[in-house]
């Protein structure tokens, strides 16, 4: 698979990415461990090298399962990128703490569960009110000179935070969620970051697995899926009849629904990865079969204005949006 460098960070990575949110029980509820080491491990014999976790995913437990993964693959082939943000309490409560003293005792942590010396890309989960913004990307230039991490970035966060933050450090990787269904981010953030030539990591780009394709818009979930808007009546059996009607496209350039969705996503010209929630091999192979694949403009813009807003929305004079 053909590599893409994330911005100024000078990482070179597969522009699809193995992510480990399924590894959240309270989100997905129990995955087979078995199952998510055996993806990561064809994916990466399918030429995927970048792999997304967090501390938050499991409270530990992605980066855990993770670890366990990474001893048995070359690590200098290896992009792992994790995040700090919490501050986990005994009961299992948490609060939002990026104090230095927190990232730095939280890094040593990621790094202990890894089994790794150096964390490659490592991420600010959330904007943090609280902690001055000098303070934190201090911190995060000792780690990089102390060399327990080599790049940090953003996830979750605005444009006007980023560029607050960029005002203080050297944030050069940006992790927004992005989908065709929802492309948040198209009239702000994709175009700042093409300005300031930020790398862009995107998640959830199936949209939570509905732009898979397997969905027909009777199913039910037991995961958060079952309280979010997109998955609930009305408007979930719209949306899964939306995805469905783009089969003729999608066999006509010899993809899948999901390799068709996956493919026009990475198109965009300021994403340059998309992380991919993957539980098992055949995943892994249906998501490398989207890389490197184009569309035409038509079919392009075909795909986005049958499943989400189409093109990004231009203002009139007013400022207001049309």
């Amino acid at each position: 698979m053909d590599r893409v460098v994330l911005g100024e960070s000078g990482l070179s990575v597969s522009p699809i990415a193995v992510g480990t949110w399924q590894l959240s029980p309270r989100f997905w509820g129990p995955q087979s461990k078995d199952d998510a080491m055996a993806a990561m491990k064809f994916a990466f014999d399918r030429g995927i090298n970048f792999f997304d976790t967090a501390e938050a995913y499991g409270d530990g437990y992605a980066e855990t399962v993770l670890g366990e993964v990474v001893r048995d693959l070359p690590r200098d082939e290896l992009v792992l990128a994790t995040k700090v943000f919490n501050h986990f309490n005994p009961d299992g409560s948490r609060y939002p703490d990026l104090s230095p003293d927190h990232i730095t005792a939280r890094c040593d942590v990621s790094l202990e569960r890894m089994g790794v010396e150096t964390i490659d890309l490592y991420l600010l989960h959330m904007y943090d009110p609280l902690t001055p913004l000098a303070d934190i990307a201090g911190t995060l230039e000792r780690l990089r000179d102390q060399g327990r991490i080599r790049c940090y970035g953003l996830s979750n966060h605005t444009v006007e935070q980023c560029r607050a933050q960029r005002r203080f450090g050297r944030y050069d990787v940006v992790q927004p969620p992005y989908s065709l269904i929802e492309p948040a981010g198209e009239n702000d953030l994709l175009p700042w970051c093409q300005t300031e030539n930020v790398g862009v990591m995107i998640y959830s780009p199936m949209h939570k697995g509905l732009l898979s394709g397997k969905y027909t818009g009777e199913e039910t979930f037991d995961d958060f899926r079952m309280n979010h808007p997109d998955f609930q009546g009305d408007r979930f059996r719209e949306l899964c009849a939306k995805v469905q009607s783009l089969k003729p496209i999608a066999e006509r350039n010899e993809l899948t629904i999901y390799q068709l969705a996956l493919s026009a996503t990475l198109m965009h010209p300021a994403i340059h990865v998309a992380i991919c929630g993957i539980k098992t091999p055949d995943q892994i192979a249906e998501a490398v079969g989207a890389a490197g694949k184009r569309l035409s403009r038509e079919d392009y813009f075909a795909v986005r204005n049958t499943v989400g807003p189409g093109s990004p929305k231009i203002a009139d004079a007013s400022g207001k949006r049309k």
